[in-house]
């Protein structure tokens, strides 16, 4: 006679019945994709300043040499003790112009676009998503302000945690979701804990002073302040001298020319790196690529120039550029941000092998 069923689905003596297979998870960010993201983007960030700073001391030093060279006739295969002085003197002035600016430029910023700061009663939503990001994030809840402008963008300030704002477009406010807000408010965030207003501070700093200084020589060179050294070069004609002095001058003179603009394109890229690391570091924070993706969606068809919010001083601070557009026919090596088609598809690759 057959034996009833125990009370677990199986006959005594038998093993009870395989329990059905789990449902595949769903299809989410994978943790280890979007931390070798940031590893990579931050060593791209590194890189690249120790470029703008050995770009910064080599114009120093092409200085000092160009002034050695034409005054006294150094020979060209000696070290410049001018040069190297020259060089350093470029760079500590840059780090001690950063401080200088790291001390008030979060007030300065918030001036320039216009935005004011709303209390939890004024904007609620905006401020419980910002409170949930800072708690993810594990910092204090940034203060919470708005720009009173139809352009759809958003920016983080604050040189330390400590001292952060995000500020945000009222026309954001109007055309987001709260999960879109979310990935917003958190690529923000992102920009709060990498740092990213230091690292842009010092290399707007830094790429500043070596636009100036190589100006200022330029212009010294075209007045005639080189003449003398110059004259006496010529008078070295017949010992080989003034033939050399005069290839060190022509160098000098390109290598001016041409400094400031690999500046620029090092901030640039900078600023994209600092872009691509805050658009990871939301995935980090929110668990949830899709939110961020679709807002991107909205902003790259929404109307995002806004000139009354943006200059050329602030227009690598927000989401996307106020001031013009990025597409991905843009070059890259003179946009300040990535085109958001290049964005999305990079959200979209996180958590795929």
């Amino acid at each position: 006679m057959a034996q009833e069923p125990g009370p677990w689905g199986a006959r005594p003596g038998e093993a009870p019945p395989a329990s059905p297979p789990p449902p595949p998870p769903a299809p989410a960010a994978s943790r280890t994709d979007f931390l070798a993201a940031q590893r990579a983007n931050r060593r791209n960030t590194m890189w690249l300043v120790v470029l703008l700073l050995v770009l910064g001391a080599a114009l120093g030093y092409v200085i000092g040499f160009a002034i050695e060279v034409a005054g006294s006739g150094a020979p060209l295969d000696a070290l410049s003790p001018l040069g190297l002085f020259l060089g350093v003197v470029l760079v500590g002035i840059g780090g001690v112009a950063s401080i200088v600016t790291f001390l008030a430029g979060g007030r300065v910023v918030l001036r320039l676009t216009g935005a004011h700061e709303v209390t939890p009663e004024q904007e609620p939503m905006l401020h419980n998503v910002v409170e949930e990001m800072a708690i993810a994030a594990g910092l204090p809840k940034p203060r919470v302000y708005v720009m009173e402008t139809d352009a759809l963008n958003a920016f983080a300030t604050g040189l330390s945690p400590q001292k952060a704002a995000i500020a945000v477009t009222r026309g954001l406010l109007k055309s987001l979701n709260r999960e879109q807000l979310q990935g917003v408010v958190a690529h923000e965030m992102g920009h709060v804990l990498n740092l990213d207003t230091r690292y842009m501070a010092a290399v707007g700093i830094m790429v500043g002073l070596i636009a100036l200084v190589a100006d200022v020589v330029l212009r010294m060179t075209r007045f005639g302040s080189f003449s003398a050294g110059r004259s006496r070069s010529s008078d070295r004609e017949g010992k080989g001298g003034g033939g050399a002095a005069i290839i060190v001058l022509v160098i000098a003179i390109v290598f001016m020319i041409l400094a400031p603009i690999a500046a620029q394109m090092v901030r640039f890229a900078v600023s994209r790196q600092r872009e691509y690391l805050a658009d990871a570091t939301s995935v980090q924070l929110t668990r949830n690529p899709v939110g961020l993706i679709s807002a991107l969606e909205v902003l790259g068809a929404g109307e995002t120039k806004g000139p009354e919010i943006g200059n050329r001083a602030t227009q690598h601070l927000f989401i996307v550029n106020p001031l013009r557009n990025f597409s991905s026919s843009t070059p890259a090596l003179f946009a300040t941000h990535p085109s958001i088609e290049e964005r999305i598809k990079r959200l979209q690759n996180l958590g795929r092998v």
